[in-house]
């Protein structure tokens, strides 16, 4: 079953966090909805529709940035109290605007996810989440990792209050009281959760996750344990899922499941007679979605799915039909009210070109006096440098409250650009001195018009590591620019997993010395991705990862005085080593260095790189043979008279090459690791062979697994 629904912008506000949109309950059966939405700027603005007219109920003063926005109200009534949290502070208003409380929940932090259910909060700043009744203190629970949201299954079907955390170790935290009741394994970070049929579903249990890499699904949690009822994969390469709602915007009697996503995506789920879900609607808007609710607003009776972006558009996808067909000689007539909108929307247009003029005239004049002062213009930046397991690059998207005019990249760290095809900007490379300046990468994106969200795509090197530095330009007057900085780690292609096979060969890294427990932590933040940078509670701490390129693990063990470290990959081993022992010197600390190679391990990772490497030059072969292939299909008219596997290559021609100028630098990457792998086995036994590298980059351009394997046993 399709639907049709048609885009309809109500109002702009200022910036906005995730989850900072509500629907407020319908007073009548098919009476529209109120519509409350918090920003950047502290203001909540609570709107409705009349005659097809955003009119404000009220609004709030300016104040501290608002990071959530959730309704409440005693249990078993209608939930239009708007809750919102900026800082450390909640406050509560009527659905008329009057403030019925204020509460300062006296964290050091800012809290960033909050839930509301009857006379309890529960909120959560970066590693630790409170529950409050009353305003009175009643939980407390430290977190291992960063706490992205929160929700709480409902009392009334369970008999007490089941809160779940989402955590960035990719983790769902089920409590009871202060107390971690057990924790569940889902497939990416998860950064947002949503009640299913925003109750639970039947039995209250229900609860929908999104994760940072596009990830959906559905579990049930129960008092002793949980189980996956449903999983939709990211295959596509959406965005990260931002927001979540269950409605029934499809009209046959089953709640649908509406997503949005960071890179503007919003979608309708519904579900076949298997109960499995399927897309059933998709719309791209140009910014990230921030909330999502299904609901009817714009006109009674036609419901629609209801967004708030990044930049604070709160927009409508309806069911209303916003096109009248004319046949052929036939005038389409517009309603009174349709005029009417018209006329207004010109005489507002008129008016904001009249306004602009004059501050422009205004600006020329001050900035030619003697007394002329220019003021920075401020904007917010949304950033998130994240990396994707499939591919093995980190993805880094931009977003500016307005259109962005450049953006230059610059790196002090070999990296390799990969293509991104939702990215239009045109890119410029220029020259750069890496020796005396440290420059590896000057990039420059020049963006179209009013692009506000910019996505790019980058590989690093492991063993290599550095900053990369973004330097954003927006259209604005006078010319002003902001810069963020990512860092590359040493080992920035490791991922956290939960768990490791324990039967591969191992090479075993111990160190012993004088250094604390925060000190050790600190060292693997520096030196791995994806490891909280709170130092973690108890004595000693075991993370487990895999390389996200070859499919290698690490496992990292350490406490107070001493850490272990086991990988099947050498050159992980010897890239921990090197960093670990000069941050140890950095801090004049002495270290004991111990080792265990394990020479079966080479052969593995060898084995493991075989079939990418394969892969790689079978690709750079047939890329080779295109041109030549064509000039002969040309000069014989035909491709016929050429074998099967020659015909195929042509057939293929535009698939290779895309694929081909996907990977740039992918082959010199793999012989650089299976060098770097051949330096380091020979590094542990205190040989030096570098004289033979060329020797070793003769037997890849032949390549052959057997010979490669041979010339390291005999090397």
């Amino acid at each position: 079953m399709e639907i049709n629904l048609n885009r309809i912008d109500y109002l702009q506000v200022g910036v906005t966090s995730q989850k900072t949109m509500r629907l407020l309950p319908a007073v009548g059966r098919k009476a529209t909805q109120k519509v409350a939405v918090a920003d950047y700027d502290g203001v909540i603005t609570c709107f409705g529709m009349k005659k097809g007219e955003a009119v404000p109920v009220f609004k709030t003063l300016p104040g501290q940035k608002i990071a959530r926005l959730d309704l409440g109200g005693a249990i078993g009534t209608p939930q239009e109290k708007i809750f919102v949290c900026a800082g450390s502070e909640v406050k509560g208003f009527t659905k008329k605007g009057k403030q019925f409380l204020s509460f300062e929940a006296n964290l050091t932090e800012s809290i960033n996810a909050m839930h509301v259910s009857g006379a309890d909060l529960f909120v959560c700043a970066s590693y630790i989440y409170n529950h409050y009744c009353d305003c009175k203190d009643q939980d407390y629970y430290l977190s291992g990792d960063k706490i992205n949201d929160i929700v709480c299954l409902p009392a009334e079907n369970l008999g007490r209050i089941v809160p779940v955390l989402a955590c960035q170790d990719r983790v769902l935290r089920v409590l009871k009281g202060s107390e971690l009741l057990y924790d569940i394994e889902v497939p990416g970070p998860p950064c947002v959760l949503e009640l299913y049929n925003r109750d639970g579903g039947t039995n209250g249990e229900d609860i929908l996750y999104g994760t940072i890499d596009g990830k959906l699904g559905l579990i049930r949690i129960t008092d002793s344990s949980s189980s996956s009822k449903w999983e939709i994969g990211n295959e596509k390469k959406k965005g990260g899922v931002l927001c979540m709602d269950t409605f029934d915007i499809m009209g046959d009697g089953v709640k649908d499941i509406l997503v949005g996503r960071d890179d503007g995506t919003v979608e309708v789920y519904g579900f076949d007679c298997s109960n499995e879900p399927t897309l059933r609607f998709e719309h791209v808007l140009s910014e990230s979605i921030t909330s999502i609710q299904g609901g009817c607003v714009g006109k009674e009776s036609y419901d629609e799915v209801l967004t708030a972006t990044y930049t604070g558009w709160v927009t409508g996808l309806t069911t209303e039909p916003q096109q009248a067909e004319a046949g052929p000689g036939e005038e389409v007539k517009m309603s009174r009210e349709t005029q009417s909108k018209v006329a207004s929307l010109r005489a507002e247009l008129d008016q904001l070109q009249m306004k602009v003029l004059q501050g422009r005239e205004k600006y020329q004049q001050t900035s030619q006096s003697s007394t002329a002062v220019s003021a920075v213009p401020m904007f917010s930046v949304n950033d998130k440098f994240t990396l994707c397991q499939d591919d093995a690059s980190y993805s880094l998207a931009l977003e500016v409250q307005t259109a962005i005019d450049n953006l230059l990249l610059q790196s002090d760290v070999p990296i390799d650009l990969l293509d991104v095809d939702k990215n239009s900007a045109v890119v410029s490379f220029s020259e750069c001195d890496s020796e005396p300046n440290g420059n590896f990468l000057l990039a420059t994106y020049r963006c179209q018009a009013n692009t506000t969200r910019l996505e790019l795509k980058v590989r690093s090197i492991e063993g290599q590591y550095g900053t990369l530095q973004a330097y954003i330009t927006p259209r604005l007057q006078p010319k002003t620019c902001q810069v963020r900085q990512y860092l590359i780690k040493p080992l920035s292609l490791h991922q956290r997993t939960h768990a490791i096979d324990q039967d591969r060969p191992m090479n075993t890294l111990s160190l012993v010395g004088q250094f604390s427990f925060a000190e050790i932590h600190s060292w693997v933040v520096f030196c791995l991705p994806e490891v909280p940078e709170k130092t973690p509670a108890g004595e000693n701490i075991t993370f487990y990862f895999q390389n996200t390129f070859l499919g290698t693990q690490l496992e990292a063990t350490y406490c107070k005085g001493e850490s272990h470290f086991k990988s099947d990959n050498i050159s992980t081993i010897s890239i921990l080593k090197d960093v670990l022992s000069k941050e140890a010197t950095k801090r004049k600390i002495n270290l004991n260095i111990s080792y265990d190679i394990n020479d079966d391990s080479v052969g593995h990772t060898l084995k493991m790189i075989h079939p990418k490497l394969e892969y790689q030059l079978l690709l750079a072969k047939k890329v080779q043979l295109i041109d030549a292939l064509k000039e002969l299909q040309v000069h014989e008219g035909t491709a016929d008279f050429l074998i099967p596997e020659y015909r195929n290559i042509l057939d293929e021609a535009a698939y290779l090459l895309e694929e081909y100028k996907k990977q740039p630098a992918h082959l010199e990457r793999l012989y650089g690791m299976i060098t770097d792998l051949f330096i380091d086995k020979f590094k542990f036994k205190g040989q030096n062979v570098k004289t033979k590298v060329s020797l070793l980059l003769e037997i890849l351009d032949n390549y052959d697994l057997d010979s490669l394997m041979n010339f390291f046993n005999e090397a």
